[in-house]
């Protein structure tokens, strides 16, 4: 509660800046809308606190995914490909696509990203032009909870359905996919403190702290320790922006100043393998534990280096979120918030298929 009550006075304070022609660092690079209404519902909207419905329990009560006559494009927004999570996410959309294809549906999804996970404004603009250029449906995965709010006005405005996948947080979206990002650090904080005994000290890298992911993500790992781990002690916690070299700087600072820091707890992989260096380099036993599920972090605990991730399975949230578009577009009554697969990774279940990680069926098509 302490934490919404926050992002609505931070929302609050952050619209008046732009509306006093300030040029903070905040105002001059969020490019949010203006519209106070819409930055408080954006503030407000946590599919976390949803009662969303599952991909299996979508499909019994809808049934197949439903025929889309004619020529369907679909453009799908990622954050940047730098990131391999994008990547994934990516490769998932293309396969949904090959899947409609061999069922004989006419849809196309072109995908895109910014050029950093921090461009805002270039995510935005990719968003404008696929609504110029008269896309059918939008897939969107915002650097913020704020940036591409404007575009998605227009999209509403030229009657162009659009879902928001993972990440950071369209209140104005018709449908969220995604995981529960609190339960990302639930699922972390619980496997650290089994391994610590329930007792020692930690700390939390923390990613953009303007996205929602970063903030539930920490959030449901410092509240499990709380309730469930109270002899464990959450000695720091700083951002790294996502960013792998902010992240291996941070470490090697903590692991000086912490003598007796036993884990690591990071809002992604990117900046768990950067902490994992520097945990390598200290020669020190301290658990690392990241998000996400890249490759690289299975080979790092293939390893022994990387101790944990928590896999949101992006090639098949893609999936899920495309099947979820045609749905909406089809007029199907589809839920606020559909929720996706996620699952912890080690060293027990590091090399067992993702299809039988999260018990994945392939759709039905009519």
């Amino acid at each position: 509660m302490k934490k919404r009550i926050l992002g609505m006075l931070l929302t609050v304070a952050m619209t008046a800046v732009l509306f006093s022609g300030c040029t903070s660092k905040q105002s001059s690079t969020g490019n949010n809308t203006n519209d106070e209404s819409t930055a408080k519902e954006t503030a407000t909207f946590n599919p976390d606190e949803e009662n969303g419905i599952e991909v299996g329990e979508l499909r019994n009560t809808l049934g197949p995914i439903p025929k889309i006559e004619g020529n369907v494009k679909l453009g799908a927004v990622a954050k940047a490909f730098e990131n391999e999570y994008w990547r994934t996410l990516k490769e998932g959309y293309g396969a949904f696509q090959d899947k409609l294809q061999a069922q004989g549906y006419d849809v196309a999804i072109d995908v895109s990203a910014a050029q950093g996970e921090s461009d805002e404004q270039g995510q935005l603009s990719i968003v404008k032009d696929f609504i110029n250029k008269k896309y059918n449906a939008l897939l969107l995965s915002p650097i913020s909870d704020g940036n591409l709010v404007p575009g998605v006005e227009d999209a509403k405005k030229a009657g162009i359905p659009v879902v928001n996948v993972n990440d950071g947080l369209i209140a104005n979206a018709d449908v969220f996919v995604g995981p529960k990002a609190i339960q990302n650090g639930e699922l972390a904080a619980e496997w650290i403190a089994d391994k610590l005994g329930g007792k020692g000290e930690v700390a939390v890298v923390i990613g953009m702290p303007k996205a929602f992911a970063a903030r539930q993500r920490t959030a449901g790992f410092e509240q499990y320790m709380a309730d469930n781990a109270k002899d464990i002690k959450i000695v720091a916690k700083q951002n790294a922006d996502w960013d792998r070299s902010k992240a291996k700087d941070l470490a090697d600072i903590w692991i000086k100043q912490y003598p007796d820091l036993k884990a690591i707890f990071c809002n992604n992989d990117t900046m768990a393998l950067g902490v994992v260096e520097a945990v390598k380099a200290s020669g020190k036993d301290i658990l690392v534990v990241g998000v996400d599920g890249i490759g690289e972090a299975y080979d790092s605990i293939r390893k022994g280096e990387l101790d944990a991730t928590i896999d949101s399975f992006p090639l098949y949230k893609a999936q899920i979120a495309g099947e979820v578009t045609l749905r909406l577009m089809n007029g199907q009554d589809v839920p606020r918030v559909v929720w996706t697969p996620q699952a912890l990774i080690d060293s027990t279940n590091v090399d067992t298929p993702a299809e039988q990680i999260i018990n994945w069926e392939e759709p039905a098509f009519e």
